[in-house]
């Protein structure tokens, strides 16, 4: 069973950066496309990004298109999101999650295995 860690949430100024890392144990995570989503209170989860297994196709939604930028380490069973020039309205909890399939996914029920997530404010 892969258990699934998120790290490096903070509160940051708007227009900081931070380095979200997710990693995986119980399992390898290299034949898996992972991807991250974000809970903002009171709302309903929503995608932020994803990657396939070689990490060599991303694609990410709109909103943070240009800011944030989603990396894994298979060597290290770790994915990343950089978010750079961050706004109020990015503030929410961060899940990571894992699909066992190769292939990407925007949508939530195709993933297998879920973090416990990570909160990132973004205030002044």
């Amino acid at each position: 069973q892969v258990q699934l860690v998120e790290s490096g949430g903070d509160l940051v100024p708007p227009g900081g950066s931070l380095r979200l890392s997710c990693v995986g144990s119980g399992g390898t995570l290299r034949n898996y496309a992972m991807g991250w989503f974000r809970q903002a209170a009171g709302k309903a989860r929503k995608f932020v990004a994803t990657i396939n297994w070689t990490g060599d196709w991303t694609h990410v939604e709109d909103d943070v298109k240009g800011r944030f930028t989603i990396s894994r380490d298979n060597d290290n069973n770790t994915l990343y999101l950089q978010m750079n020039s961050l706004k109020i309205e990015d503030t929410a909890v961060y899940y990571c999650a894992a699909r066992k399939s190769a292939i990407v996914s925007m949508w939530e029920n195709e993933y297998d295995f879920w973090g416990q997530g990570t909160r990132v404010t973004v205030s002044l």
